[in-house]
């Protein structure tokens, strides 16, 4: 039985990098046998003109998360996407793998240490973090790294 991955992204509010930056990510993903979970697939078929779709969209992306085996969160920006610093953080509190993609050269951190703001890193682990994180999409089927191994056997 495949793993289901939730990826958080913020890509899906535009066509553009959902075709162009979106796309390649699920595919390398998907060839490694995950089952992803990509939410402006799986949870935007509201209809935008009923009251309350906001909310039922965002339940369903938690329902998600809760479901999910791990997330691969992409957090580019500075800071990253609000709504997928949340997703990562309720990801982090249920103990899901987590799994951190960044290819923005910008820097966005409050430590020498991390890349990002510490936090996003509570859910790694300390030593050895770096085969959690991600920073090119030719890395994320590398053998070397966390995400290959976890999807590929039962690497925690």
């Amino acid at each position: 039985m495949s793993k289901k991955i939730y990826l958080a992204n913020p890509y899906g509010f535009s066509k553009q990098q959902k075709e162009l930056l979106l796309s390649p990510i699920v595919k390398k993903l998907e060839s490694l046998g995950a089952e992803v979970w990509e939410p402006f697939e799986r949870n935007n078929q509201v209809n935008f003109s009923k009251s309350g779709w906001a909310y039922n969209i965002a339940q369903a992306d938690l329902n998600d998360v809760k479901n999910c085996d791990g997330i691969f969160a992409i957090v580019n920006g500075t800071p990253p996407d609000e709504g997928v610093m949340v997703e990562l953080g309720i990801a982090i509190a249920l103990n899901k793998a987590v799994f951190l993609f960044r290819d923005d050269f910008r820097k966005c951190t409050d430590s020498e240490y991390y890349p990002l703001n510490l936090m996003l890193f509570a859910g790694l682990p300390e030593f050895g973090w770096e085969e959690y994180y991600y920073t090119s999409v030719e890395d994320i089927d590398s053998e070397r790294k966390a995400l290959y191994k976890w999807l590929c056997s039962n690497y925690q």
